[in-house]
């Protein structure tokens, strides 16, 4: 391996003077410089060439601003004189024949002038050329491109040849998402149409929960009530309606009975770490292997981000819990009220009641809120109130006045009273949420919120929406996210994001700013910049359910 070794004169060491050829290892007495009248001559390139019978060497032009590389052919030979080198330039498609001329010549001219006695005649290979010879021309930068952007997935699918690339994709940059009309809500009788037809295909559904190590049925009072600490499987069997053959008729006897299928569905809370899925894929999931084989179908899902067939089978009435469904309050410290947020995004069938932070400020008057205030620590007893915002939908109202009637007061313990914005009582309501605050009154976000991710693990840059029912798990960390919520845009920024993916990010959100002041003139959008841990209640409150960013999974 090569080393390089810098001295500074007066400091060289004996070795270096051996190396230079004082045998004793001292320094000369004196060191005589080496110079042509004190100005070093220009540099002189001739370019090889067969003329009629004979050799042609004629000397190529060089320009004002200096010599460049893009001077040398591939199918030439060149002999560059530097007075105290000469390089021979060899192309990669020169013939045998001038490549043997030019090193004869080569000599020739070495000779015909005085030189130092440490000049040499070198030989420089298209491709492989010494840094001393690239030195002597403008703009020859051996700096490799590098592209952070992209991922080991995408260069080993595309290589890393970077011009290769650019010839092929031309830096291909995808930003249709951006200009895409926002997806509508669902029709309510469409709605109802796959509600009802997603649950008369299923014929049973098996709940179970982690405990510990090992997976329990859940009680069937419990159904429809989730914990972010916990890990859920449902084993549901659908009957699948047998086809009949083009010679049957559906009136012949001995007419088989219709197929199943079975599938697992695993759900994950936000604050549960993947030991469950390791837990069930070892357990539970080799069981309904044998018993089910090949009619066995697994899906894993994540907290709010569960899949629309799943959530029918709830019938709208799917709560959140923070926590783990058995934790004990420690001794000595008080249980808090809980407040919880009904709310349904892009679609009925995605209607969540989540538990958020139970205060004043995160009210809004087009939503409807369930507050369940304990009076003790073991939560026996105590009051769920139902707030109806003045603007909320009144199916909402009554969904929301079903699930404190038939989930939070499953023992009837509790008084569940119904409250409507601005008749709420001054004794529990308000001090139950830290004391009456200001809050939305519009919710006006809801029908203008859209997220889009910004990524290039395709290769290439690339702005991709995300569906209307998005979570704040949907944020990726090594991505940009567009955020636009009817009044500002919002940019933010991933803790592992690349400053390329930045910078076209930041473009493209322009881009799409100025396209919505051409669609929606009336309401025009403020492009505002935001990083992860830092956002504004602008932000969250297109989120359902914001809470404190999920650690690494264990």
């Amino acid at each position: 391996m090569a080393e390089i070794i810098m001295f500074h004169p007066k400091e060289e060491t004996f070795e270096f003077w051996r190396e230079v050829g004082c045998e004793d290892g001292m320094p000369p007495e004196s060191i005589k410089e080496w110079a042509v009248d004190g100005v070093p001559p220009r540099p002189l390139l001739y370019k090889v060439g067969l003329g009629m019978g004979y050799l042609e060497l004629p000397q190529v032009e060089v320009p004002r601003t200096g010599l460049t590389h893009d001077l040398l052919d591939s199918k030439s030979v060149y002999i560059f004189d530097c007075n105290c080198d000469v390089f021979v330039w060899i192309g990669k498609k020169s013939t045998r024949l001038v490549r043997a001329a030019a090193l004869k010549l080569s000599q020739e001219i070495f000779n015909m002038i005085s030189r130092p006695s440490t000049a040499l005649v070198n030989k420089a290979l298209e491709g492989t050329e010494p840094q001393i010879f690239k030195t002597k021309f403008v703009g020859w930068d051996d700096v490799i491109a590098v592209d952070f952007t992209r991922s080991a997935e995408s260069v080993a699918k595309r290589g890393a040849d970077i011009m290769k690339i650019l010839r092929d994709t031309e830096m291909k940059v995808d930003l249709s998402a951006l200009f895409m009309p926002r997806q509508p809500p669902m029709p309510k009788d469409e709605t109802d149409t796959l509600l009802s037809e997603w649950n008369e295909d299923l014929d049973g559904m098996e709940a179970f929960i982690l405990e510990g190590k090992k997976f329990v049925r859940l009680p069937e009072g419990e159904l429809g009530n989730f914990y972010s600490g916990d890990c859920y499987v449902f084993l549901c069997r659908y009957w699948v309606p047998r086809e009949f053959e083009e010679n049957e008729e559906e009136g012949d006897e001995k007419e088989p009975e219709d197929d199943y299928q079975c599938v697992v569905y695993f759900w994950q809370g936000r604050e549960a770490s993947n030991m469950g899925w390791l837990t069930f894929t070892f357990s539970l999931q080799k069981k309904f292997e044998s018993l089910f084989g090949e009619k066995l179908e697994v899906v894993r899902m994540y907290q709010q981000q569960e899949n629309l067939k799943f959530l029918s089978h709830f019938k709208k009435k799917f709560v959140i819990h923070h926590g783990k469904r058995k934790d004990v309050v420690p001794e000595g410290m008080r249980v808090h009220p809980k407040l919880y947020q009904l709310r349904s995004n892009g679609s009925a069938l995605c209607t969540r009641c989540v538990q958020i932070t139970a205060s004043a400020l995160v009210l809004n008057s087009e939503f409807c809120y369930i507050l369940k205030v304990p009076f003790d620590n073991e939560e026996k007893s105590g009051i769920v109130y139902v707030w109806h915002g003045r603007k909320c939908d009144p199916s909402e109202g009554s969904l929301a006045e079903d699930i404190a009637h038939n989930m939070f007061n499953v023992n009837k313990q509790y008084t569940v009273t119904v409250l409507t914005e601005g008749k709420e009582p001054e004794n529990f309501f308000w001090v139950a949420l830290g004391g009456k605050k200001p809050y939305d009154t519009e919710a006006d976000y809801m029908r203008y919120s859209r997220l889009f991710r910004c990524s290039n693990e395709k290769g290439y840059f690339t702005v991709s929406e995300k569906c209307s029912d998005f979570c704040q798990d949907d944020l990726a960390d090594d991505d940009i996210m567009i955020l636009d919520n009817g009044t500002n845009v919002f940019l933010w920024v991933g803790s592992r994001c690349s400053d390329v993916e930045v910078k076209l990010a930041f473009k493209s959100a322009k881009v799409y700013v100025q396209n919505m002041r051409v669609k929606q003139p009336e309401w025009p959008r403020k492009l505002l910049l935001t990083l992860k841990t830092k956002e504004s209640r602008k932000f969250t409150k297109c989120f359902h359910g914001w809470g404190k960013y999920k650690q690494a999974p264990a």
